[in-house]
């Protein structure tokens, strides 16, 4: 997804100290965890920043959980690797930083190799597999991330969408009504369903996915 609302800086939202961390293996598909640390990267230009913008608000707004989004770009506008990190909570955020991140979902190549390594041990890996060719993980989960999204309707720019549906299918860190909410509200007019589509396509992605574990 792309359009003019995207907002350029960082979000925070409400943080804070006390939270009880709980060590948690996401590839396990638990559900919602105490503190889950989300790392979203691909090309500048992916929409990546902007999937990061639309989780942590469907935690904060949708789900009423504590959260703190954070991004960065690369050295270019586009064609640099860029990362949105989200912290999300059930209670207050001790430590609003991505220690060691419970999930990495990366769109580019370079994303996959600056920001790979930063899961931690049992943590969930999504990749593009059409976009991401030199893999020397094992363990990531591969998806033709950009292709589905091709496929589904016709703008490879709405992968972030389908990145986002794979990531929430895969881990329920924020619910479904969630997501779906969070995506329309920041759907420029006249593409809400393309993006519900988008959005489908990963869902059932990651349906596919689980039912192969």
């Amino acid at each position: 997804m792309t359009g003019p609302r995207a907002p350029s800086e960082n979000r925070d939202y409400p943080a804070g100290t006390g939270t009880t961390t709980k060590t948690v293996d996401p590839a396990k598909y638990g559900g919602i965890f105490d503190r889950t640390e989300v790392r979203l990267a691909g090309e500048g230009g992916q929409g990546m920043i902007l999937a990061g913008i639309i989780l942590a608000e469907a935690a904060a707004i949708y789900d009423g959980k504590m959260v703190v989004q954070t991004q960065s770009y690369g050295p270019e506008a586009r064609g640099g690797a860029s990362k949105s990190e989200v912290v999300i909570a059930g209670g207050e955020i001790d430590y609003p930083e991505i220690l060691s991140a419970d999930v990495v979902v990366t769109l580019s190549q370079e994303a996959f190799e600056k920001y790979a390594a930063s899961v931690k041990p049992g943590g969930l890996l999504i990749v593009d597999a059409e976009k991401v060719t030199r893999l020397p993980v094992a363990q990531a989960i591969r998806i033709p991330i950009s292709r589905l999204a091709f496929e589904t309707t016709g703008k490879t720019i709405t992968a972030n969408t389908v990145a986002l549906g794979v990531l929430v299918g895969l881990t329920g860190v924020v619910s479904r009504q969630a997501i779906e909410k969070a995506v329309a509200a920041r759907a420029p007019r006249g593409t809400e369903e393309m993006n519900r589509k988008a959005l489908e396509a990963g869902f059932a992605e990651a349906e596919k996915i689980k039912w192969r574990e």
